[in-house]
């Protein structure tokens, strides 16, 4: 298993958050909302073509609305090998974390 960088961590988790929504320009709003800084679509895009690569994530297109002049969205998701990873990640910060508080007091 690949092991994530932090932004492919919090990409992989706006993607669950955003579910059904979660196209290239939602993505790089909803991790610029959370960070508190313009993300540019390039920070976004390129680790989602990792992740892409790695098989962590698949997507789809959305239907054609004339909203967006008859083009359709790429809509992401993760696999059953991006929730594992993602999970690992999880769970390798929780153990540094709890590790650093039991050293600390």
């Amino acid at each position: 298993m690949k092991t994530l960088t932090r932004k492919e961590e919090l990409i992989l988790l706006s993607i669950l958050n955003l579910q059904d929504e979660a196209y290239l320009i939602a993505i790089q709003k909803h991790l610029s909302q959370a960070l508190g800084k313009k993300e540019s679509l390039t920070s976004v895009h390129l680790p989602l073509s990792r992740l892409d690569q790695y098989g962590y994530i698949e997507s789809r297109f959305s239907e054609a609305t004339a909203i967006r002049g008859g083009r359709r969205k790429k809509i992401y998701s993760l696999t059953k090998d991006g929730f594992e990873a993602l999970f690992a990640y999880k769970k390798v910060s929780d153990d540094l974390w709890e590790n650093l508080s039991k050293s600390t007091t």
